[in-house]
């Protein structure tokens, strides 16, 4: 994309959004005259009074999984403490009712991000840190774990766990070690290595995948083998440093899950359709899923959150394609749940699984499904995501989120991009960011 196409995208983007404001505006003063008007002992009543409460930390701001936690959090009692990068310090969640206090760390490849969290967990008095990593926090949480939990608990798993179950491919062995089905899958480190495999037995297509998270690539969903593989497979950024797999691609039935594990034991859990691009969450029971997952996190041992990617076959055969180990945006399901912070923070074995209960109501982001309404057909079912479903980020008690994310930290972030020439592939409310090639 040319700087005058890039520069043009980006002013048309900030334009769709002055033109929401006003709606926008009005909506959130409303809520916040409402909220005034109302006495103060009903002020919200869906808070607690925990018989120990507790300061958590919560960080990924920027991300709408973690206001969630932190309305969680707040409305069980505890005191939340949000931690965010100074590239998204005007996160609209630092804003949020739920957030007693807002801190800036470093990027988590700084060599002072560990020390900067010890930092706000002496000052603010922290008992539980939770992280909501993105793709290139999660490591840095995990080796920042052991200096951590010397003044606090920290949710998150250990660096040698989240490093085999973070690898795509040492995943897939250690799934099927246990004998849970995943696709066939192979190591790639080099281009050749694909153009040598032997497709000719196979009963099914293959695709290849990053190891690393790839903003750019991650969608690429390309069977191999086809008439121009060579050029294709040469074109991908595969090395010993960078290496990928190839996957068998399973055709069938998408979906993604959150799980909380606490010593191999599901303490939260949500299950939904998913799709490349997912910014609608609802809630399905699917028995398999569910013994896939509990069989592995048990056999893992682990503690802290991971997402797993599902396939289900024609024959109802269940297929774990990889495991993301952090909070999944499938967790504002539970926007109605009152165990969510207990699970969370009380180590009870005999404690029932947090899962979105039976009248929660699916989550959607409202600005994304405007966009679909105006872009692309099936307005019927727009239609009827807004009518059935509630917003993720909105909440009558706690409106400000939904202001400031909208109308002042994505346009700041597009801003950014305008004066620096930084090309976007997508602009996400879900996780408060411009997707960007080689971004995090």
């Amino acid at each position: 994309m040319t700087r005058l196409a890039h520069s043009a995208r980006t002013l048309g983007a900030m334009g769709l959004l002055g033109l929401a404001l006003p709606v926008n505006a009005a909506l959130t003063t409303t809520a916040l005259v409402r909220g005034w008007a109302r006495p103060a002992a009903s002020a919200d009543p869906r808070r607690s009074s925990p018989s120990r409460p507790r300061t958590v930390m919560v960080s990924g701001g920027k991300m709408t999984k973690a206001l969630a936690l932190c309305r969680a959090f707040h409305a069980a009692g505890h005191r939340v403490v949000l931690v965010e990068s100074a590239r998204y310090r005007l996160t609209g969640h630092r804003f949020s009712r739920a957030v007693d206090a807002f801190h800036t760390i470093p990027d988590a490849g700084s060599p002072d991000y560990a020390d900067a969290l010890e930092a706000i967990v002496r000052a603010e008095g922290v008992d539980v840190y939770v992280p909501v990593c993105s793709p290139a926090s999660s490591i840095a949480d995990a080796r920042a774990k052991k200096q951590l939990e010397q003044v606090c608990e920290v949710v998150h798993l250990d660096p040698d766990r989240l490093e085999l179950v973070d690898d795509k491919f040492r995943f897939a062995r250690a799934a099927a070690a246990a004998g849970l089905g995943v696709p066939d899958t192979h190591l790639v480190t080099d281009a050749q290595q694909v153009l040598d495999h032997d497709f000719s037995g196979a009963t099914r297509p293959y695709i290849l995948k990053s190891i690393a998270y790839d903003p750019v690539h991650r969608l690429d969903l390309t069977r191999l083998p086809h008439r121009d593989m060579e050029a294709f497979v040469r074109s991908l950024p595969i090395s010993e440093a960078n290496p990928w797999i190839l996957q068998e691609f399973v055709e069938g039935t998408e979906y993604c899950t959150h799980s909380t594990v606490r010593d191999g034991r599901l303490t939260v859990y949500c299950c939904c359709e998913s799709s490349a691009f997912q910014v609608n969450y609802d809630h399905v029971e699917h028995p398999g899923i569910r013994a896939w997952v509990d069989t592995f996190v048990g056999e893992a041992g682990l503690t802290g959150q991971v997402s797993l990617d599902f396939i289900v076959d024609e024959h109802d055969e269940v297929f774990a394609i990889e495991c993301n180990p952090r909070t999944h945006s499938a967790i504002t399901l539970l926007h109605d749940h009152p165990g969510v912070a207990a699970a969370y923070l009380e180590d009870d074995p005999d404690a029932e699984v947090v899962v979105p209960t039976a009248a929660g109501r699916p989550t959607y982001w409202t600005y994304h499904e405007l966009w679909r309404l105006l872009a692309e057909r099936g307005r019927r079912e727009r239609l009827r995501v807004l009518r059935e479903g509630t917003d993720a980020i909105f909440d009558w008690d706690d409106p400000l989120p939904f202001l400031v994310e909208h109308h002042v930290q994505v346009p700041w972030l597009l801003l950014r991009s305008l004066v620096e020439g930084r090309p976007w592939l997508r602009v996400d409310f879900n996780i408060g960011k411009l997707v960007e090639a080689g971004g995090d």
